[in-house]
């Protein structure tokens, strides 16, 4: 069932408001972005994401096929969410950040699903040999 949470840069200057079922799954992905950043998120439809600052407190960056926006807070440098137009997950899409929700428990984020993929090589579809560092 979907559930509204807050969510938050660090410093508090980039803030939203998410509808999101957890229970759908979370997911965890080893290509270069998110391996470096330990990446942890869950992507909802762009009505179920409302920015609740100005955009302009964020920066953005793209890379390679430049379908992602990764999102981040321009004075502290948290990416709390993302969005982007990928056609084969469904077209638009924000990615929240999970460890940027400011109303959850550890024990709840202890309890999440969790789906690993293999963005490395290009293989979303399939699990990486090796998810423990991510």
């Amino acid at each position: 069932m979907k559930k509204t949470y807050k969510g938050s840069c660090h410093c508090g200057k980039v803030h939203y408001e998410v509808d999101m079922d957890l229970e759908e799954g979370t997911g965890r992905c080893n290509c270069s972005i998110c391996a470096k950043r330990r990446y942890w998120g869950a992507n909802v439809k762009p009505e179920d994401f409302r920015l609740m600052c100005d955009q302009a407190e964020t920066s953005d960056y793209q890379f390679n096929t430049m379908s992602g926006h990764h999102r981040f807070c321009r004075t502290c440098g948290v990416p709390a969410y993302g969005d982007g137009y990928v056609e084969a997950i469904g077209g638009a899409y924000v990615s929240i950040n999970i460890a940027c929700l400011d109303d959850i428990t550890p024990e709840e984020l202890a309890a999440l699903p969790v789906r690993y993929a293999d963005g490395r090589h290009d293989a979303w579809w399939n699990e990486p040999a090796v998810t423990s560092y991510l």
